[in-house]
């Protein structure tokens, strides 16, 4: 049977457990340079000690007017390699496999000058107007994505996670709601998405798996749901995605069917639901931070992967304490045996 604690393989991706750590923004690139510092790499590296078995750097964008504030991560610059690459290495050390989440933050860019998006709609009232892209600028922007792949690749990253959720870039394309474009890119909503897959894949190695995280649900009038979502899901799985990151929302500030679900497990039915539809892996997400919910997820095969975020963010050593809880086989560092 399998557990929290079960070992994973897709390609060459072999996991010690299923515990994951989920991309989550740090907002503490000081220098606004894009580039990771000493609080990145104690973050990540303390979740490889702490015993998680796969990490995801936190949205990491392809260019400057990309983020989300001044403050994220970037790869549109070679100068931004030699940092990841350091992460990289230090949590292998660990024994954690670790990928990084590439993405483009589209009309919800905060700080830039003016954000860009696939249509001049604003995220709400308080938001800046963006500019719609033209349809070259939209193929401009499928290359920044792979060369940000490439950047990802060259720092020895073992997945790659295209950002195709809460309301960026990617995202703003396939929803109705923010894409009313007349071009190719318009016509087809899963066009720019699958144009990025297809770039990423060719920069990374064949036994290299993809991972494209999706809202499935959108918590806004008129927004898509789950049967919507597992239609674009299809087009993003032809076009090379091998795993899905199934999370929901973050298109909108209005609820059309509720707020999203503030009890355990909420997002779990989604992950299963895209897991079925499509015969892929999947990752569930959202208020998983109960070691027996988390192991239950696994055990009755609703999800492959389990992401603990917040319960990762109040402690490193989250996926210690579970395995003691659950009564699985002892991994805590030498070092720390005396505390457990």
């Amino acid at each position: 049977m399998q557990n929290l604690f079960s070992t994973y393989k897709i390609k060459n991706l072999e996991l010690k457990n299923r515990v994951v750590m989920p991309p989550m923004c740090q907002y503490s690139v000081e220098k606004k340079d894009g580039i990771a510092n000493d609080w990145h790499y104690m973050h990540y590296v303390s979740r490889a000690v702490g015993g998680a078995g796969f990490i995801i750097v936190e949205m990491t964008d392809v260019e400057p007017d990309g983020r989300i504030t001044d403050y994220d991560l970037g790869l549109w610059s070679d100068e931004q390699v030699p940092a990841l690459a350091k992460i990289v290495e230090a949590v292998h050390s660990h024994g954690a496999k670790i990928g990084i989440q590439i993405a483009h933050a589209g009309r919800k860019a905060e700080d830039a000058p003016e954000p860009v998006a696939p249509s001049a709609i604003p995220f709400d009232e308080n938001s800046k107007t963006p500019r719609a892209l033209t349809t070259e600028e939209v193929k401009s922007m499928v290359e920044k994505f792979r060369s940000a792949v490439r950047r990802a690749v060259q720092a020895g990253f073992d997945a790659i996670e295209i950002h195709g959720a809460h309301g960026y870039l990617i995202h703003q394309f396939h929803s109705p709601l923010t894409n009313k474009r007349d071009d190719e890119y318009g016509q087809d909503l899963t066009k720019f998405g699958r144009e990025v897959i297809e770039a990423a894949k060719a920069e990374m190695p064949a036994d290299m798996p993809l991972i494209m995280r999706i809202s499935a649900r959108e918590y806004v009038e008129g927004g898509y749901g789950i049967e919507d979502s597992i239609e674009f899901s299809k087009a993003y799985k032809d076009a090379g995605a091998d795993v899905f990151d199934v999370s929901s929302g973050g298109e909108g500030q209005i609820a059309a069917w509720g707020r999203p679900g503030t009890h355990a497990a909420y997002q779990v039915p989604l992950a299963r639901q895209i897991k079925e539809a499509l015969q892929v892996p999947v990752m569930a997400v959202g208020r998983l931070d109960d070691p027996i919910l988390a192991n239950a997820v696994i055990g009755n095969e609703e999800a492959d992967l389990v992401q603990v975020g917040r319960g990762m963010l109040r402690n490193p050593y989250w996926t210690l304490e579970a395995a003691k809880q659950l009564r699985k086989e002892n991994i805590v560092p030498k070092q720390y045996e005396a505390g457990f």
